[in-house]
């Protein structure tokens, strides 16, 4: 079995990332092994050389190396959040959210939490609101789905809900909002 290297990269929050990597990182003539979310596996040992011009190829592209531990772990928990939210990931239904990142990650939730506190500047659980709020505006911006399609993927236990938390965060029922939606789009890895 060939070694590979693993370098995990910030930014990366969807399928469209993932082509740009792989595409800038094979015309540099490495060899893909795996990419997903926040992280590629490149066949081979890397030297400083290649790292050098891995990162100056991926900070042309708005990306960035993880090179920290801590780092790499916090953002795999924002590529699970994001996967899960945006992209529809099932994760195992017996699991409610904070055990099936322990699961994910081999770290147990109250040092996930202590750590993404410390690192982002807010919760977990504010990270996911944020998250899934941007997806209730992404479909209420494009008519995609009424709210209560939203609210039940969202798994929230009632529109009722999902709209106090949505007027919480934008500062605007989901009403008021499509009547306003360009304004208050974000880009998900500026969340």
């Amino acid at each position: 079995m060939k070694e590979t290297t693993e370098i995990f990269i910030k930014h990366m929050v969807c399928n469209r990332c993932i082509r740009v990597v792989k595409q800038e990182l094979e015309s540099l003539g490495f060899k893909i092994q795996s990419i997903v979310l926040g992280k590629v596996s490149i066949e081979g040992i890397l030297n400083d050389h290649d790292l050098t011009s891995i990162k100056k190829v991926l900070e042309e592209n708005e990306f960035e190396i993880l090179e920290d531990k801590q780092h790499q772990l916090v953002e795999i928990i924002k590529t699970r959040i994001i996967e899960h939210v945006h992209h529809q990931k099932e994760k195992p239904e017996t699991l409610n959210f904070s055990d099936f990142l322990s699961q994910e990650t081999g770290v147990n939730y109250f040092q996930l939490s202590r750590l993404f506190s410390s690192i982002e500047g807010i919760t977990i659980e504010k990270y996911i609101i944020l998250q899934k709020i941007e997806y209730a505006k992404e479909a209420l911006a494009y008519d995609e789905k009424n709210l209560s399609e939203i609210s039940f993927e969202l798994g929230y236990s009632s529109v009722a809900h999902l709209s106090g938390q949505f007027k919480k965060i934008t500062g605007l029922t989901p009403t008021a909002f499509k009547k306003a939606k360009d304004q208050m789009r974000k880009s998900l890895d500026d969340i």
